[in-house]
């Protein structure tokens, strides 16, 4: 179905090319951003879902209660 529509485009055969250009500059750019990346930045997020806040919700005392 979509073979007779991309016959009838001229220089169809570029848009593969530029498709796997965007994905590999994409990626290379994202492998030297860790690479360049501050330590202590990445530590730091890393971390993040770990830490435990002092934030009290006001649903916590009677989700406590009812189990």
């Amino acid at each position: 179905m979509f073979k007779h529509y991309f016959e009838t485009i001229d220089n169809v055969e570029i848009f593969p090319i530029i498709s796997l250009s965007i994905f590999f500059i994409f990626f290379v750019g994202l492998i030297w951003w860790v690479i360049r990346a501050d330590k202590s930045y990445i530590n730091k997020m890393k971390s993040l879902p770990m830490e435990e806040d002092d934030v009290t919700y006001k649903n916590d005392s009677k989700n406590e209660k009812s189990h």
